[in-house]
């Protein structure tokens, strides 16, 4: 048996020490950020307009995060025979945004911080939510930084324009970037059902650029042919609200919708994005963990994350295709 140079040292397994994202090093002073993705933490959860409970998104997700730890070489993959997020690729937790309770603006501006001291250190923003609002500052974050695409994998819309002079709820993030000039186009995958958004909302997005597709458009069309919507050379954001899945998969979350996505579909198209596109940050909202007491919604949060960032890291040697 051969002993390698991640054998060494203590096991460290999943339920032991402090849960950080993959149990990866705490970085708390954000001017000292050294790495290729840093994750960032958005417990808030004002902009519900229903089910509260996404502040504990974090948590819950880095919890279940743990339970990936142990590729302390990387993560092999024998179907696509590639190893994800070998040692060269640095992954820091830089904790959470400060929340302050009632105030929307404070705290939005609190999570914009985060997010625009991870681009200052050349990494690669991750957030968890948190509702889907905390999509509006992760957005703001990326003014002056070049033109950049927005990939939704959500059920719902989310382009309420103003609803009684609330304008940064979580039915309005995509609206509100689709308001800055710098985003180029949005494309909204596995939106369905009854929803948050009237048809001049539709109509809206559409004049603004959306590019819109229920689950079952996306299952007719496949995962190669729904990636290739995205136009060629444009810079991705990508938002993943885990309604987008089924709530068979993904019950722990405050608006769940039938009929949504399984882990595969989402996953083909995320592994045929990052090949094809620059991606510039990612977010992941809507977890909430009261809902759920098996946890697997969480489960599923941290795995879709861990292994996206395989996908946008592939073949990097400490490096990848993350903000310049």
């Amino acid at each position: 048996m051969t002993t390698h140079d991640y054998d060494k040292g203590r096991l460290n397994l999943p339920f032991v020490g402090i849960a950080t994202f993959g149990k990866r090093p705490y970085v708390q002073d954000w001017t000292a950020i050294d790495a290729d993705v840093a994750i960032l933490g958005a417990p808030f959860d004002f902009g519900t307009q229903w089910r509260a409970g996404a502040r504990f998104g974090p948590r819950g997700v880095r919890e279940a995060s743990t339970l990936f730890s142990f590729g302390h070489a990387g993560a092999y993959d024998h179907e696509d025979d590639r190893t994800y997020l070998g040692p060269g690729i640095r992954i820091v937790d830089i904790g959470d945004a400060d929340i302050v309770h009632t105030d929307t603006e404070k705290s939005h501006a609190n999570i914009e911080a985060g997010v625009r001291a991870i681009l200052d250190a050349g990494a690669l923003p991750v957030t968890i939510g948190g509702d889907h609002s905390v999509t509006i500052p992760c957005i703001n974050a990326f003014e002056g930084r070049g033109p950049i695409h927005v990939l939704q994998i959500d059920a719902h819309l989310d382009f309420v324009d103003e609803r009684h002079g609330v304008r940064c709820g979580h039915g309005s993030p995509m609206r509100r970037a689709a308001d800055h000039d710098y985003i180029t186009g949005l494309t909204q995958l596995g939106i369905r059902n009854v929803s948050s958004t009237t048809r001049e909302g539709y109509d809206d997005a559409r004049a603004m650029g959306s590019d819109i597709l229920s689950v079952r458009q996306v299952r007719a069309l496949g995962p190669q042919a729904t990636a290739e919507r995205i136009p060629a050379g444009a810079r991705v954001y990508i938002t993943i609200d885990i309604d987008g899945f089924c709530p068979s998969i993904a019950p722990g979350t405050g608006t769940p919708s039938h009929g949504g996505f399984l882990y595969y579909e989402v996953m083909e198209i995320l592994q045929q994005v990052a090949r094809d596109h620059e991606i510039v940050g990612i977010d992941l909202v809507e977890v909430a963990p009261p809902y759920d007491p098996a946890e697997v919604t969480a489960v599923l949060a941290a795995q879709v994350l861990l292994n996206l960032l395989g996908y946008v890291f592939d073949g990097a040697n400490g490096g990848g295709n993350g903000p310049a």
